[in-house]
């Protein structure tokens, strides 16, 4: 194995470490029964969740708007709060096999939520800020900053789990679907495709993109396993520039433990991404297609009306632009308030 490959390797590994180990206590105050309703917990001891905790995002900074995303986190309903989102790439400084490596970071806080419109429908949005930075072979630093490209989904639930006010033992299952559109709120700079083979260091698509999402999940006790799907239908935008749709898929499991008056949820899952070719003049832009399939951990800790995670994402397999674009990881941290 290449060195630096190995060094990439052993980076991810630490960094999923650290998040095992971020509260051990996860792991030796567990139990399996039901909470008593006066519990400050009950809401969680009936365990459901509105929708999955996926924090992953396009394979690019101009995806980071939450499009390709789940919409929520494993404990909260409805919320509202802060985002981070940080993800390490490294592309080819050039169109050849022996162009240079140059590393690129992508950076996003958001302001996002779920807020109820009915008993059965919800409103997911998410306001971006993106920071994005690549040092070059020659150390030389490209910076570009500023909003991103906003996201409104509306949600349905077909199948809705009890009331939170109930307590039920038996499995519970709930089904939503959902669409909605990523505005072109983020600055797109055709100006920095110019030598790169990624053309989404942006802020922004610069198109209105359109998105399906289901969310299934399956819960007994204080266990759970959910799976999300969602597809982005990505348009032309005003430069004659179009990036390709995007089909996302995961899976997570998830037990809750207590701990006197915090509730701590380790998150297990696995998440993949497919991207159709970009096309510019209408025409195939090469080495702009590919897939990537990813590990996930995380970890959720509530107590009271707030709640914190910590999700650290490596890729297990991955051919995005041809080989020549790749994901180093991802990791993400989030403080919200429950509605």
């Amino acid at each position: 194995m290449k060195p630096i490959l190995m060094m990439n390797v052993l980076q991810n590994i630490r960094i999923l470490y650290l998040l095992l180990i971020f509260n051990p206590a996860i792991f030796t105050y567990g139990n399996d029964i039901s909470v008593d309703v006066d519990s400050p917990n009950h809401c969680l001891a009936h365990f459901h969740f509105l929708e999955d905790d996926f924090d992953f995002c396009d394979t690019c900074g101009c995806g980071s708007s939450g499009g390709s995303m789940g919409y929520g986190t494993a404990l909260n309903k409805n919320f509202m709060g802060l985002r981070y989102i940080g993800q390490a790439y490294r592309s080819r400084d050039g169109i050849f096999n022996n162009s240079p490596w140059i590393n690129e970071n992508f950076n996003t806080i958001q302001a996002w939520g779920n807020f109820p419109v009915t008993k059965r429908a919800i409103v997911n949005v998410i306001a971006p800020y993106q920071f994005h930075n690549r040092v070059f072979p020659d150390q030389t630093e490209q910076k570009i900053s500023g909003l991103g490209d906003i996201s409104m989904l509306a949600f349905y639930n077909l199948i809705k789990a009890t009331p939170d006010s109930i307590i039920s033992i038996k499995p519970e299952h709930y089904l939503q679907l959902g669409g909605g559109l990523k505005l072109p709120t983020g600055k797109y700079d055709k100006a920095n495709n110019t030598g790169s083979v990624n053309p989404s260091f942006q802020l922004g698509n610069g198109s209105w993109d359109y998105i399906l999402a289901m969310n299934y999940g399956f819960s007994h006790r204080n266990w759970g396993i959910s799976t999300m799907f969602n597809y982005t239908i990505k348009t032309k935008n005003p430069k004659d520039y179009q990036f390709g749709n995007q089909f996302n898929y995961g899976i997570n499991t998830f037990k809750t433990y207590y701990v006197s008056d915090l509730a701590f949820t380790p998150i297990i899952g696995l998440a993949g991404e497919n991207y159709a070719a970009n096309r510019e003049f209408d025409m195939k832009v090469a080495n702009t297609k590919g897939s990537i399939f990813l590990g996930k951990l995380s970890l959720e800790t509530a107590y009271q009306n707030y709640s914190l995670g910590l999700v650290g994402m490596v890729p297990i397999d991955q051919n995005l632009n041809n080989g020549k674009v790749e994901l180093m990881h991802r990791v993400s941290v989030y403080l919200n308030i429950n509605l």
